[in-house]
């Protein structure tokens, strides 16, 4: 966490970096998190866990072996983007994800840490009467208690410039931020794992039983917003500070993506797993009191060899306002495990 000395001499401001104090291959820790049973629960209150394997601790031993239930990935997820705002506190905006891949899926009681790597900067161009910003792209890799990957994924985040800076020059091509993700590497999070074993003991529908798209009947109100972000570590100053936000805080993009993958579990009762998202993009704002309602199609699909398959979904969410507007905030492509 970055300091500056403030006013009075003996003071020292606690504050996140400025984008023009970013350098590429700068790197910063945080907190390492242990996941429990009550974060688990608390996550779920607020935006809804309908994920078979992490609610039923004996499901789960009897689909991956082991005897500690597996964490919701959205919990997993939340936590790692949560680890990596030690660098964007300042942020003004998260455009979009990319490339974020389970290298492995962690279960209650394992123990992530994560590391975030400045990899590009780029100013944006200046418009009048509008502070300096630009965007960093940046790389995160979450491990666990073993040093093992759990999560490497990129993000794009919008910062300012500090008060009265001079441009940086800072032009970085950001359009291949990420890497792709090949088919045969999407079950390495899940080898070992009996889905005969799911599909016996879960009604379906399963793979190869799905619909083609779902539109959900029944919202979800976004509430608990800074609990949220708190939970998770989140240190966004634009979702605690009003102020910062330019008079109405702003939803950290975890909670707009955790209910979203609550409706998704909702079309999809029989999913398994998350095993990657191939992108996230934040295409809306999003804030306490809106109501959100997710469109999920299924874009292509495959079995495995040894039984199940994985089937790419599009979700696409819409925000209703207090107003009664309504507006796209979320375009979400990801890979499900289906036994």
């Amino acid at each position: 966490m970055d300091t500056t000395a403030g006013s009075p001499a003996d003071t020292v401001q606690v504050r996140g970096v400025y984008f023009d104090e970013l350098e590429v291959g700068a790197t910063f820790d945080a907190p390492s998190v242990t996941l429990t049973d009550g974060m688990q629960a608390t996550h779920g209150a607020i935006v809804g866990n309908r994920l078979r394997i992490s609610r039923d601790a004996v499901l789960s031993e009897a689909v991956t072996g082991a005897r500690s239930p597996i964490a919701s990935p959205a919990l997993v997820w939340d936590t790692a983007i949560g680890q990596s705002t030690v660098v964007t506190q300042r942020v003004r905006a998260n455009l979009f994800y990319r490339g974020l891949r389970f290298h492995r899926l962690p279960a209650i009681g394992d123990t992530l840490s994560t590391m975030t790597r400045v990899e590009g900067l780029k100013q944006n161009s200046a418009k009048p009467g509008r502070a300096l910003t630009g965007l960093a792209a940046l790389h995160i890799t979450t491990t666990d208690q073993h040093d093992r990957i759990v999560l490497d994924f990129w993000r794009c985040a919008m910062l300012p410039l500090s008060p009265g800076s001079e441009p940086t020059g800072h032009a970085d091509d950001l359009s291949a931020l990420g890497s792709a993700i090949a088919d045969g590497e999407l079950t390495e999070a899940v080898q070992g794992w009996d889905l005969t074993a799911f599909r016996d003991r879960v009604p379906g529908p399963h793979f190869g039983q799905l619909d083609r798209a779902w539109r959900i009947e029944g919202a979800d109100v976004v509430t608990s917003a800074p609990e949220l972000a708190r939970l998770t570590g989140n240190l966004a100053t634009v979702h605690h500070d009003a102020v910062a936000a330019g008079g109405d805080r702003l939803v950290y993009g975890g909670h707009t993506i955790g209910l979203a993958f609550h409706q998704v579990c909702r079309a999809i009762p029989a999913l398994v797993t998350v095993l990657a998202w191939d992108g996230c993009d934040h295409v809306g704002p999003v804030h306490e009191g809106d109501t959100l309602r997710s469109t999920i199609t299924v874009q292509r699909g495959w079995e495995l060899p040894e039984g199940g398959g994985i089937a790419q979904l599009r979700v696409l969410v819409d925000a209703t306002r207090g107003d009664g507007s309504v507006a796209p905030v979320l375009d979400w492509s990801l890979y499900a495990l289906l036994a």
